[in-house]
């Protein structure tokens, strides 16, 4: 996308309008910022996993067992079958390796969303979500995101269900980037799914889990389509620090579930704070908010200069805000938005 010169890019901040995380970058472009930085520029977790994985021998190539222990874990997560389900190095490797599984044009994806989707496929366009259906009908691929990325737009399974088999009698399929969807369990749709659906379905193990630097993921559809992929990644498509720390995080069940009770709440703290300096928060993700105001490029700066990074956009007026993680974080981010 081009850059919009009038906002922050405009400013000089190139490469934060990217991708989130993009602390070396804000800590250049803002050298007097207090530190530490609080990042709100990604939808991870900051409520990490901190269980026990037990002992790695980094020396050893991963076994096919441990692999299949990882898959199967995540698959029980998932609500899916072990054999639908394929570990990758990071849901963003998942994504660029659709265009090797030759997948039936045309290939539209769903806008605004994740930067990536847009980088797939040569002859890919751009469709509104409004525009799903019409598309649908003439066949080939679709991808979005649920809950979609930036603006935390969330579809109902039966609403995707339907969507994936007017594609399928068309001969297309339907890709659903679920990187967010761990949060709650009623967001997923692999359990709705046929076994000869024409879906596939990509997860992130870093967001939920907050463990983003683990580079794990999955692609999850039929086996016949995972046996290219496996074919393309190799023996070995994840460290063995990767499946250790994955499988016992699946396994965890208490954590998963208190997890998911508590990140609601502090997304509704956030939203208070947004709130009470007229800020609109959108989304139906409580990984993050988006916001909407025409000062937003002045707001970005102030923010940054008071060492709180947010998630800004190129050729639109929106901030993204992830969660602060505690109290002193909130607190922190309503002090520099009273300025």
């Amino acid at each position: 996308m081009a850059a919009d010169r009038s906002g922050v890019e405009g400013r000089g901040v190139r490469g934060l309008s990217e991708h989130g995380g993009r602390l070396d970058i804000a800590a250049a472009r803002f050298p007097a910022a207090p530190r530490p930085w609080l990042d709100l520029s990604t939808g991870i977790n900051p409520l990490r996993w901190d269980g026990e994985a037990g002992p790695v021998d980094l020396g050893a190539l991963p076994s096919p067992a441990a692999l299949a222990a990882l898959e199967s874990a995540a698959a029980a997560l998932f609500g899916v079958a072990a054999e639908r389900v394929a570990a990758v190095p990071g849901s963003e490797t998942g994504l660029r390796a659709l265009a090797g599984l030759d997948l039936p044009a045309p290939h539209a994806h769903v806008a605004p969303a994740y930067g990536t989707h847009a980088a797939i496929w040569a002859d890919g366009v751009a469709i509104g979500v409004d525009a799903l259906d019409a598309t649908a009908s003439r066949g080939g691929t679709i991808l979005l995101a649920n809950p979609n990325n930036p603006d935390g737009r969330l579809l109902a399974p039966d609403r995707l269900l339907a969507l994936a088999r007017a594609l399928g009698a068309r001969g297309g399929w339907l890709v659903v980037d679920e990187a967010f969807a761990d949060t709650d369990p009623a967001i997923g749709l692999l359990p709705h799914l046929a076994a000869d659906d024409p879906v596939l379905v990509l997860r992130s193990f870093g967001k939920f889990f907050g463990l983003a630097g683990v580079r794990l993921g999955f692609l999850c559809g039929p086996p016949a389509m995972l046996d290219r992929l496996r074919a393309r990644l190799g023996a070995w498509p994840v460290s063995a620090q990767a499946i250790a720390i994955g499988t016992a995080a699946y396994r965890d069940a208490g954590w998963i579930a208190a997890t998911r009770a508590r990140l609601p709440v502090m997304a509704r703290d956030l939203d208070t704070v947004l709130i009470e300096h007229g800020l609109v928060p959108v989304g139906a993700c409580p990984l993050f908010r988006l916001v909407t105001r025409g000062d937003l490029p002045t707001l970005f700066d102030r923010l940054a200069r008071a060492g709180i990074l947010t998630r800004p956009f190129a050729d639109t007026p929106h901030l993204r805000f992830g969660l602060p993680g505690d109290a002193a974080g909130l607190a922190r981010l309503d002090r520099a938005l009273r300025g």
